[in-house]
């Protein structure tokens, strides 16, 4: 039992109704402050106008005269954003909320159905599956468009092969060649497109829309079907064109050589060369031989001249021979001479074949005569004892000597 100093209790007891049921509450008053008061468990006591007021702490419910009991919540504002507080307690709203195959969504403690994406209908009933292409039936597109939707929208386009405004209408993008660009023919689908229908490796070229089919350089074959190298190896070549050069079978000889020039091959390597019976520069002009062609290149030896001439059997032959002045062999080399004149050697020499000799060779004089070699001549006179003409004969000085000198000379003139 709690006794109070100076206190005077006032008890009044009251009936109240809750949820139609009752329970009693009773209500004490004191003139005493909340110092001289104790409110129940988990209640605060405050004072109003002089009196003290008891009062459940925040989130409890009960009697704060004798025990109040904390609670989750009591407002939304008590839960997060997604709960709701329903009977003093935070939870999701949405499990039955909704219709079939709806979706719920809470936000600031408030749910919200809705349907889906691809779904339609009443987020409360019901969402059934959308139709995809809703938004293009019917179609707001013009003549042959196609409509589709895109984010809900509806997008229109032409179809394939046709052009203009796909909100008015398409035609086909051509109606023949000359509304394509130059390299493009109208095709039977009234669509702008390349003519080229060439064969396998085949060039294509398209002028004024039209094509022209061709196979590649050095290449052979039909355009329209396949186009092949001629050859890949020099073998694959046949024996007039033994060369395989660029994909192509070709005379290594052919433009090679000179006007008139005989041009033979060495495997497939052109050697150039005038005939026989010609000469030049076989890579220029061969022409016929002429006589001073036999000195071209000089066939003589060094210093040496060269002449056409005959051989004793009258063929045209080189003949080689030294230059005035000079002296040797001819074939091999020729070197100038000891003189040219008589002025050129001793008083007792002359210049025989352009060297400084005797004049005086044995030859010059009659017999007996005696040669001596003067001013570069051989001088004959007969000797002592003998007279004559020395050229002829020298003969002892006798009648019968001199006879016979004179009947010599008679004779042999």
């Amino acid at each position: 039992m709690k006794y109070f100093r100076t206190s005077i209790i006032l008890l009044v007891a009251f009936t109240i109704k809750v949820n139609g049921g009752q329970y009693l509450q009773s209500k004490i008053i004191t003139s005493a402050g909340c110092d001289t008061y104790t409110c129940g468990v988990n209640a605060r006591c405050t004072m109003s106008r002089g009196r003290p007021v008891c009062s459940c702490l925040n989130l409890h419910m009960g009697d704060p005269l004798s025990q109040c009991i904390r609670v989750e919540c009591l407002i939304n504002e008590d839960c997060i954003g997604v709960k709701t507080c329903i009977n003093n307690k935070c939870v999701d709203p949405c499990p039955g909320l909704c219709g079939a195959n709806a979706l719920c969504e809470t936000r600031n403690h408030i749910p919200r159905c809705y349907c889906p994406p691809g779904y339609t209908g009443n987020p409360s009933n019901n969402c059934h599956i959308a139709d995809p292409q809703a938004a293009c039936k019917p179609s707001p597109c013009g003549e042959n468009t196609k409509c589709e939707v895109r984010n809900e929208i509806p997008v229109c386009s032409c179809l394939p092969g046709y052009k203009g405004s796909p909100l008015t209408g398409c035609r086909h993008e051509c109606e023949n060649d000359y509304e394509c660009p130059n390299h493009l023919t109208c095709s039977s689908l009234f669509k702008c497109e390349s003519p080229c229908k060439c064969g396998e490796n085949a060039n294509c070229d398209v002028v004024d829309h039209q094509a022209k089919c061709t196979c590649p350089h050095n290449w052979s074959g039909n355009p329209y079907v396949s186009c092949h190298p001629e050859c890949t190896a020099h073998s694959d070549c046949p024996i007039n064109k033994p060369a395989c050069l660029y994909q192509k079978c070709v005379n290594p000889c052919d433009g090679v050589c000179g006007v008139n020039a005989d041009c033979n091959l060495r495997g497939i390597t052109p050697v150039c060369s005038c005939p026989k019976h010609m000469t030049g520069n076989p890579f220029l002009y061969c022409r016929n031989f002429e006589p001073r062609d036999l000195c071209e290149p000089n066939p003589c030896g060094v210093d040496a001249i060269c002449t056409p001439g005959h051989d004793n059997t009258g063929k045209e032959r080189p003949v080689c021979t030294c230059p005035t002045g000079y002296i040797g062999n001819a074939l091999q080399a020729c070197q100038r001479g000891e003189c040219l004149n008589d002025n050129e050697c001793p008083d007792n020499r002359a210049c025989i074949d352009f060297i400084c000799q005797n004049p005086c060779t044995g030859h010059e004089c009659g017999p007996n005569a005696v040669c001596s070699p003067r001013r570069h001549i051989a001088v004959c006179t007969c000797p002592d004892g003998t007279r004559g003409d020395a050229l002829f004969n020298c003969n002892p000085i006798d009648s019968k000597s001199a006879y016979y000198a004179r009947s010599y000379r008679y004779h042999s003139g």
